[in-house]
């Protein structure tokens, strides 16, 4: 990724998160000595982040403002509670600050349900979005794919699904430059007749849609790299991000269980350290950190809550890319383009009646 972007400010939710300011604010320094032509917003209590950024020099300090706020949101806390008790936290000011265009991001590592239903009640939906979603990169075979929703909206309707397609084509052609991303219905089989009413119908409203559409692609597909993007329903996307997770965890577990086994092992696994170095690094889940809110009037990207300073950085990285490349605007076009042209298709249809 270019470090030479356009002029953006992006608002962090410095308070958020596992491990709070001992994350959000180096990791802030980090990119800030990347992108020469970013400033930062770090949203919190002014006290513990001027405590914190004075163990820097002021050339790297000069990119950034603080925002005061007197609240934080629980990373158990329920999302009602924060929407209506907590209008002064760091999370819903950081919002706010994109709200009022002060801010072209938001970066949170807050807790999910309370960030998506303050981003949503903030910022509303884009036109013709009835529901946001969360979407991700996932490591595969053949370099990525991004997959959504991982776990903001549970019942949804094929409408939704198609809305999803395009939000996730629309991302992943910014960020990946591709021009028209290759699009899977994660289902039960690749077969056409395979599957519920639902993802049947979402099946023929994407391959009539202006998209790339592949087809059916089923849960072991996501891994071979075989599409660009990955669609599911909020429910199946989070399950299966949640149990490649677990997999990939229990991987490590018993080849770190082998390998101390005994000093043969030992030395084994000695040998095999470059191996297995160039495998994490392949997969280490820290570089795909940062899921964006999609289908909102402005960017908002979620950190994993236990992120570490690389990974952090990583997820504000997305919220730059996000920016230079207007993502909700592009979406926006998409949306209306699609629209424009189910009218002409309507009117063409009355006129051949």
């Amino acid at each position: 990724m270019s470090n030479n972007l356009k002029n953006s400010t992006i608002a962090i939710d410095a308070m958020s998160g596992d491990f709070g300011l001992e994350v959000t604010v180096p990791a802030v320094i980090e990119i800030l000595k990347e992108y020469k032509q970013l400033n930062i917003i770090l949203v919190g209590d002014r006290a513990l982040i001027e405590e914190r950024l004075n163990q820097y020099p002021e050339s790297l300090r000069k990119q950034i403002s603080i925002e005061h706020t007197t609240q934080v949101v629980d990373m158990d806390e329920k999302p009602a509670s924060a929407l209506r008790g907590k209008k002064d936290s760091s999370m819903r000011v950081a919002i706010n600050l994109v709200k009022s265009q002060e801010a072209d991001a938001c970066v949170s590592a807050g807790n999910t349900g309370a960030l998506m239903a303050t981003a949503r009640f903030v910022l509303k939906t884009l036109p013709g979005i009835d529901r946001p979603a969360i979407c991700t990169a996932i490591p595969t075979q053949t370099g990525h794919t991004h997959m959504l929703d991982l776990g903001a909206n549970i019942d949804l309707s094929a409408e939704h699904l198609l809305e999803f397609a395009v939000m996730g084509s629309v991302l992943t052609s910014a960020i990946d430059n591709i021009e028209k991303p290759s699009i899977g219905l994660l289902n039960i089989g690749q077969e056409e007749m395979k599957g519920n009413e639902q993802v049947q119908q979402a099946a023929n409203l994407i391959s009539n849609s202006r998209l790339n559409y592949y087809g059916f692609i089923e849960g072991d597909d996501i891994y071979k790299g075989v599409v660009d993007v990955v669609v599911a329903d909020g429910f199946v996307g989070n399950i299966s991000l949640k149990t490649s997770e677990g997999v990939a965890k229990m991987i490590v577990y018993f080849i770190k269980r082998e390998f101390n086994r005994n000093w043969l092992t030992k030395i084994a696994g000695l040998i095999a350290m470059p191996v297995l170095k160039a495998f994490k690094n392949k997969v280490d889940p820290r570089i795909y950190n940062g899921a964006s809110l999609l289908g909102l009037r402005g960017i908002v990207v979620k950190s994993h809550g236990s992120a570490d300073i690389f990974s952090f950085s990583n997820a504000i990285k997305v919220a730059i890319i996000e920016v230079d490349n207007n993502v909700p605007h592009r979406i926006s076009k998409v949306l209306e383009d699609s629209l424009v042209q189910k009218v002409a298709d309507k009117t063409a249809d009355k006129q051949i009646a």
